[in-house]
């Protein structure tokens, strides 16, 4: 997008740095400010504009709402030597998924694979940084989580039951690049809707359906809950039952093991104070425990040759595999910044000053 959209571009520094004025002036410890801004701007740099900056948005309205502890006591209420159960104690997601993933990390390179589920939470940003870091320690990773409240309508339905319910997925590589699928069970992530809010555009058609269950455009209607995301596949001849398959299979994951509420309970989001009791679930697996060090890794390199040799219909768009392009965005921005559209920066803007915290987006 060009300049005289009002779009300005920052280095990540100064995105984490407004991120985390914010932060602190809300009353979040240091150390969890740190983890949570550095994970946060991850996601604006390799382009998952949904899950960074643009969420602070979102967390003020829940922190306001008393949804949302800003200085959590996180623990450990179950171990075993290969699971664990963390209690969030109703913050973001950030530090518990962190402490999720360390641990998943441990005790799969002991035991061969670990599964750690986190409740008592909220929000933990995009899902797949948590793999990638299984993945850099040389194992498999999974993650899914479920959401803040009920906004997608199930395959011929028109009511909401369930949530944008992302799975990430992470396998280790040697010659290329780690193969890294992180995606939302809809047929976008529920961010794209609110991005698409705060710069007043319209949603293309397919991506939410009003309370009849025809085509929305208006974003604000959607957020006005008179309207529903719709299962990745949009319609079911176009697959949505496969979407809305895999969105149940990550509601049982995440509050099953973790003991949240179903984001199909009446009060889920808004069930116990402080707490918008959203549940997670890691899962690491050591290839070693399967096969000889590095046998994985060169089946995981020879699909990704295989996939990079199809024939591409246009010359000029080559065949990519999952987390080539979020990796290409990241190579980009380092060198040109993180575009901030006027709509969010003004936002933001506004936000820092309600909460007496510095403004850097200037």
């Amino acid at each position: 997008m060009a300049e005289s959209d009002g779009i300005k571009r920052y280095p990540a520094e100064a995105l984490r740095n407004q991120i985390a004025a914010c932060l602190t002036a809300w009353g979040m410890p240091d150390d969890q400010v740190e983890i949570t801004a550095n994970v946060m701007v991850d996601a604006d740099k390799c382009g998952i504009d949904t899950h960074g900056l643009s969420m602070l948005t979102t967390y003020d309205f829940r922190r306001r709402e008393g949804i949302l502890t800003m200085a959590p006591t996180i623990t450990v209420v179950k171990e075993t030597p290969v699971s664990a159960l963390i209690d969030a104690g109703g913050g973001l997601g950030y530090v518990p998924s962190m402490m999720a993933t360390k641990m998943c990390i441990e005790k799969a390179k002991k035991i061969g694979m670990a599964g750690i589920a986190v409740g008592n939470s909220n929000h933990f940003g995009a899902t797949g940084y948590y793999t990638r870091l299984m993945a850099a320690e040389g194992l498999i990773g999974m993650a899914v989580t479920n959401g803040s409240g009920p906004r997608t309508a199930p395959t011929f339905g028109k009511e909401p039951k369930l949530s944008t319910n992302p799975i990430a997925f992470t396998a280790p590589a040697k010659r290329n690049a780690n193969f890294n699928l992180d995606m939302a069970t809809t047929t976008v992530a529920a961010g794209k809707i609110r991005n698409k809010a705060n710069e007043s555009q319209p949603l293309p058609i397919g991506w939410a359906n009003d309370k009849d269950g025809n085509p929305l455009t208006d974003a604000n209607l959607y957020f006005s809950r008179d309207g529903t995301q719709t299962p990745l596949g949009g319609t079911r001849e176009l697959g949505s039952h496969k979407g809305y398959g895999l969105a149940a299979m990550v509601e049982i994951l995440s509050a099953g093991l973790s003991g949240c509420s179903l984001v199909t309970h009446p009060q889920h989001g808004y069930r116990r104070p402080g707490t918008m009791d959203i549940g997670h679930f890691f899962l690491a697996i050591d290839p070693t425990a399967f096969r000889p060090a590095g046998e994985f890794e060169e089946t995981v390199d020879q699909l990704i040759d295989d996939l990079h040799a199809t024939k591409p219909v246009d010359p000029n768009q080559p065949v990519l595999v999952a987390g080539e392009p979020e990796n290409m965005m990241r190579a980009e921005r380092e060198k040109i910044g993180i575009p901030v559209p006027p709509g969010l920066r003004g936002k933001i803007r506004d936000i820092a000053k309600n909460s007496n915290a510095e403004f850097f987006l200037v």
